[in-house]
């Protein structure tokens, strides 16, 4: 079972890139076009060169200017300017187009993919960290793909095509400018590999200060209450240092690198003039020759001098693709099995867990053979101490987890082989924490069933006893419940859960102490509630109150792992053992 996020460090950047391309077929669409486009910008740019040779050689004769070949000369010049200039243009915005078409595909396919991965591989993962592998990471892709793959296939048609004509000028100067580069070109590799390792831990460290700020705001009501601002503030700070270093670690290779081009350049400039110069005076190459050397030269440096900071921001894209194909390439521990897999038809859910066992990787077991039957329409109330694995049950019930060693079935059919969107319809589970998305109240509880009308809402919420609560809202349905539901308390968070479960019209209904934060006058009138709701369904609610036991058809009592006993309230009550106990506390914690 894989439960964190593949590492993919060793694939080498140019796999890298391949691979990632592999993913964005919409950047492929129409690159000939775009491509073609860069050759005619590219060549584009001798124009000038050559005018000024042609200006020089042919347009001055005898210390006397030919005004009208000049101004032919520079009309024509102008105009392969303005060519190359909307040339230039129309390649910036089809290869925008098409980066962020491609790019929108890969957070797509990454927010989910994250949400395809099961539960026990997200806990893993801090949550800020994945979030930055699928936002910051693929902005540093886009960076590199619309400002550094641009001047990749600019600079290097620039470089060639510099190359060329300055052979066709002098083919010693330009085997003197080729011989000044070929060891800086020799060294790049050696520095994109120090870059690509300087980046990739800039990428960690960005996730690991994200994560830090994140968590830091959500969890900023208990921060305060526990009096840890000054505990947090460092713990934010150790991240925001660490990810400073990482930065400046990588900026130095950068600053070290860049100014090597520049000084070869020079060496390379000094050359030619002196070279230029003999070779003019045996007359090996024309005034004008020279000077249009000269330019090309600019030309052919200038796309070496910005390789450095190409090389910094596709050492960044690297390492931003590897960290997302870390979680692309991560296999879901629960995969749907899609159109191939069991569709169940609507009715009363029979469950069974045939010797089920289930750890946490490298962690003792937290189910232990549990073997059990489940009929349909049965009210169940799963019972235990804390930590002795009633949530996991649920978890596996409902498959946000698979099981280590045995079988769930439904229907006699085992989960891992009945389709996700059969499954999700079929079996809905409420949990303790009550999750609210930022918007309305109408729009959290139409999320068990996006088609319903208000009206539809509000008949539900009366069914369920809660139309007064709703009454009592200041803007009825159309209240703002907050970011995770905050501007409701706790137990109206819970109820609008409990109402977002009844609209979707389950046949089982799992509730994972969906009433433990709810009042004592509320639980009144939601146990009213749930008795309808739950009549004709199969229902499973795990609980710590006594009330829900009492009115369960069956209670299992789980120990350890273990399941222990089973068994209707009355009965077990007047056993010796695990439930006995439980009931005892109940009891005593009432009276108290």
């Amino acid at each position: 079972m894989s439960t964190s996020i593949v590492k993919d460090n060793e694939r080498s950047a140019l796999a890298t890139i391949r691979r990632g391309l592999s993913l964005t077929p919409e950047f492929r669409k129409g690159l000939a076009v775009t491509l073609m486009l860069a050759v005619v910008a590219t060549v584009g740019k001798i124009i000038v060169p050559i005018a000024v040779q042609q200006t020089i050689d042919s347009g001055i004769k005898n210390g006397t200017p030919d005004v009208g070949y000049i101004v032919q000369a520079v009309s024509w010049c102008a105009l392969a300017v303005l060519l190359t200039a909307l040339a230039g243009y129309l390649m910036n915005v089809r290869l925008y187009r098409a980066t962020e078409s491609s790019l929108a595909t890969l957070r797509i396919r990454g927010f989910r993919h994250v949400h395809d991965l099961s539960v026990l591989t997200q806990n893993t993962e801090r949550r800020g960290a994945l979030v930055s592998r699928v936002t910051n990471d693929v902005d540093q892709i886009s960076t590199f793909m619309q400002w550094g793959g641009l001047m990749i296939i600019v600079a290097f048609g620039q470089l060639l095509v510099a190359t060329v004509l300055m052979f066709v000028y002098s083919w010693q100067l330009t085997l003197l400018v080729w011989a000044c580069f070929i060891p800086l070109m020799i060294a790049l590799p050696r520095f994109q590999r120090w870059l690509s390792s300087a980046y990739t831990i800039v990428r960690e460290r960005t996730g690991d200060m994200l994560s830090a700020v994140s968590e830091s705001v959500v969890g900023a009501a208990v921060i305060r209450s526990h009096s840890s601002e000054q505990r947090t503030a460092e713990r934010i700070d150790a991240a925001v240092e660490g990810n400073r270093r990482a930065q400046l670690r990588a900026q130095k290779i950068v600053a070290f690198v860049f100014p090597l081009t520049e000084i070869v350049a020079a060496v390379a400039i000094a050359g030619i003039v002196l070279l230029g110069v003999r070779l003019g005076l045996s007359g090996g190459i024309t005034q004008g020759q020279l000077i249009g050397f000269l330019f090309l030269v600019t030309l052919f440096v200038s796309p070496l001098q910005i390789a450095t900071e190409v090389l910094n921001e596709a050492q960044n894209a690297v390492a931003g693709w590897r960290r997302i194909l870390g979680v692309l390439d991560t296999p879901p521990d629960v995969a749907d099995p899609g159109d191939e897999g069991v569709a169940l038809p609507r009715g009363p859910i029979s469950v069974a867990f045939e010797d089920v066992h289930f750890a946490y990787p490298g962690g003792s077991p937290v189910l232990r053979e549990v073997t059990l039957e489940i009929p349909p329409r049965t009210r169940i109330a799963v019972v235990g101490e804390t930590g002795s694995g009633k949530t996991t049950f649920a978890k596996l019930l409902t498959r946000l987890m698979d099981p280590v060693a045995g079988r769930v079935t439904v229907d006699g059919a085992d989960l891992r082989e009945v389709r996700f969107s059969s499954l999700r319809e079929r079996i809905v589970m409420v949990p303790q924490d009550g999750f609210l998305f930022d918007g309305s109240l109408a729009e959290n509880i139409r999320y068990g069933r996006p088609d319903a009308t208000d009206a539809e809402i509000a008949l539900a919420l009366t069914e369920l006893g809660l139309a007064d609560w709703l009454d009592g809202l200041p803007a009825g349905l159309a209240t703002p419940v907050g970011q995770r539901g905050e501007s409701l308390s706790a137990g109206e968070r819970q109820l609008v859960a409990l109402a977002r479960a009844y609209l979707a019209d389950p046949d089982l209904l799992l509730l994972d102490e969906a009433t433990s934060a709810v009042d004592p006058a509320t639980e009144v009138r939601l146990a009213r509630a749930l008795e309808g709701v739950t009549r004709g369904r199969t229902a499973i609610s795990i609980a710590h109150r006594l009330s829900t036991a009492e009115n369960a058809d069956e209670v299992l009592v789980f120990d350890s792992g273990r399941l222990v006993q089973r068994g209707p309230h009355a009965s077990l009550v007047e056993e010796d053992g695990v439930y006995a106990d439980l009931h005892a506390s109940w009891i005593s914690a009432a009276r108290s």
